[in-house]
């Protein structure tokens, strides 16, 4: 009986195999093809360049579209994916941003974890996450700035996850602290764009309290420009 059994399984698992031969991007969950193309083709730095990475979610990915100059003119290469959570940051951290060889990584996380987009919210995950990417990033000679997590009232896509601000001010507190803790550069982001009530981003820096607009962003590469240009 045991043997039969034995049977089954391995005749379901070939069939599993054969089912998605040839289409295992069905299991891309960190989509490591976003990029593909784009970081083969960027290829080593110059001699003399000075490459800084932005990892992070829709926030990142957005902010090319909205402010391009601001990447072409400082030559910062973004890697935000829409939707992605600190999980799939670290899975795809090795092709995204250590095989590409920067001089420095800016990290912005913790939105799309709060917003349960992958899973309930487990602050001491996502923390633990974080400090596995700046590890990583120390450990092959790229300096790191940690970005605060933007402030957030709600998620219009997952009204459910409730205490957000909460939620966002404490996984700051944890983040800072650590990189005070290492050395790490700390951009603080949330206190510039937090309301004056404190309960939400400000509203004319966003449409939605979540993604910012121009002038969010305008925010945020006043804050983030001067670290760069110092560590490079």
């Amino acid at each position: 009986m045991k043997r039969l059994l034995s049977l089954i399984v391995c005749m379901m698992s070939l069939s599993f195999i054969s089912a998605f031969a040839g289409n295992w991007n069905v299991f891309d969950f960190a989509h490591y093809g976003r990029y593909a193309e784009a970081n083969a083709q960027l290829g080593a730095p110059r001699n003399g360049e000075h490459r800084v990475v932005l990892m992070g979610d829709s926030i990142t990915d957005g902010w090319p579209g909205i402010r391009p100059d601001f990447f072409t003119e400082n030559e910062i290469i973004g890697r935000g994916i829409s939707g992605e959570t600190s999980y799939q940051f670290l899975l795809r951290f090795q092709n995204d941003v250590i095989d590409l060889k920067p001089t420095l990584v800016v990290i912005n996380y913790g939105t799309n974890d709060i917003a349960e987009n992958t899973g309930a919210y487990n602050e001491a995950q996502t923390f633990r996450n974080v400090k596995a990417m700046c590890e990583m990033a120390m450990g092959s000679g790229i300096t790191v700035v940690l970005a605060s997590t933007l402030p957030h009232g709600s998620f219009g896509w997952n009204p459910s996850v409730t205490d957000v601000m909460a939620k966002v001010r404490s996984l700051n507190v944890l983040v800072k602290a650590y990189a005070e803790e290492k050395g790490i550069t700390y951009v603080d982001y949330f206190s510039s764009m937090v309301s004056q009530d404190g309960t939400r981003m400000r509203e004319e820096l966003s449409k939605d309290g979540v993604h910012p607009n121009a002038d969010g962003y305008k925010i945020m590469e006043d804050l983030l420009l001067p670290v760069i240009s110092k560590m490079r």
